[in-house]
């Protein structure tokens, strides 16, 4: 894998991006393309009703005026001359665990780049306020090293969680299910300068299904999180059941 292709939905600017960048580049062709802000929370949104607009940083990185999706979606089918052979989302500031990588631009990202043909890792490092970029880094490098001989199945996303510790205080790797959260906190109401109402999204719920199989469990243990995920949402065991209640005009 000697052409990859990182972006985030933390901006071009941040700090897990840069450090992914640094590390991964000591032995492969990387490439960024990353949004130009912020854009934690977009999922797997494109932009359709406007053009996107892409620039080069001083630092090599490509920045684009639009979603992690669109930034995986332009840089392969039309922004870079050759296409990369795997695409890496991160390393987001802060965890992807559970119900996360429903709203997660990183794991879209990563999604994006499945979707058009390519394996595709999402990394978080799993703090609110992540000290350990080189952690995850290294883990990376590990997991790319055993992707050379074990490759991702066709339909498959490797959602990475990192603790947040120095590399030698890991407890190892461990393949994981997702874990989900209780409800999400109520948003908090204020006001604008003009007392008009405002409302931000409240912090999401804490850990429900958490216990050991889970990538809240392994990431609390200080072990790395390495779940497959896949996007077909279909419930497949539900199929029997729903098709007698169809036939039989509902």
């Amino acid at each position: 894998m000697r052409r990859i292709l990182l972006s985030n939905d933390d901006g071009y600017m941040a700090e897990g991006l840069r450090w992914l960048a640094e590390t991964l580049s000591r032995s492969a062709d990387v490439t960024v393309v990353a949004p130009d802000r912020d854009r934690s929370g977009a999922s797997n949104s494109l932009t359709l009703l406007r053009p996107l607009r892409a620039h080069r940083a001083p630092n090599g990185f490509f920045y684009v005026d639009g979603t992690p999706t669109d930034c995986v979606h332009l840089a392969i089918t039309g922004l870079l001359e050759r296409e990369p052979d795997i695409v890496i989302a991160g390393i987001n500031h802060g965890a992807n665990l559970g119900d996360d990588i429903l709203y997660s631009g990183t794991v879209a990202a990563a999604m994006e780049g499945r979707f058009l043909g390519l394996p595709a890792i999402a990394v978080s490092l799993a703090s609110a306020q992540p000290t350990h970029w080189a952690t995850a880094a290294q883990v990376i490098e590990r997991l790319l090293a055993a992707l050379t001989t074990e490759m991702l199945p066709v339909d498959t996303v490797l959602n990475v969680n990192v603790p947040d510790v120095p590399y030698e205080d890991l407890q190892g790797f461990e393949a994981t299910r997702l874990g989900h959260r209780h409800k999400a906190e109520p948003v908090v109401t204020a006001q604008d300068p003009r007392g008009r109402p405002i409302y931000w999204v409240g912090p999401p719920g804490a850990a429900a299904d958490a216990g050991p199989g889970t990538d809240f469990y392994a990431v609390s243990a200080r072990r790395v999180s390495v779940t497959p995920i896949h996007a077909d949402l279909t419930r497949h065991t539900a199929l029997a059941s729903l098709g007698a209640w169809c036939r039989g005009g509902l």
